[in-house]
């Protein structure tokens, strides 16, 4: 599926709710259905830095393809990383590093985090971000 309709379909999603409780509970069970890491995936490597809880993020390249596998001890954090995984994932490293990622903002997430969960969403972006650079530089 294309990255902005990916986008569109969230943003679609959250405004069905009528307060920030209800989308913590929606970002909560979205944490629940994001397919795990593979626990050797597990590694100090994949660890993301700059995130007040462990966020281990994983990718792989086929087909001109990432694939991202992510966990996360922390239930809202969780939410928060499923969701970049449901947009990034299975996107060329082009369309990673071009993503402008606007539903953040649109559904309002960036106002409703703490300053050390929004900051942790922005490491969890770069990293993203970095391992489609590195696995296209890799690659071509």
């Amino acid at each position: 599926m294309e990255l902005l309709s990916l986008e569109n379909e969230i943003v679609s999603e959250f405004e069905i709710f009528d307060n920030w409780m209800e989308k913590y509970e929606y970002l909560i069970e979205l944490g629940k259905d994001l397919p795990i890491i593979d626990s050797a995936q597990k590694t100090e490597e994949n660890l993301i830095k700059g995130c007040q809880s462990k966020v281990w993020l994983h990718a792989e390249y086929m087909n001109n393809k990432i694939s991202f596998s992510a966990d996360s001890e922390a239930i809202i954090t969780k939410g928060i990383i499923a969701l970049l995984v449901r947009v990034l994932n299975n996107q060329s490293p082009k369309s990673i590093l071009d993503a402008k990622l606007n539903f953040i903002s649109e559904i309002g997430l960036t106002n409703h985090l703490s300053p050390t969960r929004a900051n942790g969403l922005l490491e969890m972006v770069k990293q993203m971000k970095a391992y489609a650079y590195s696995l296209m530089l890799k690659n071509n």
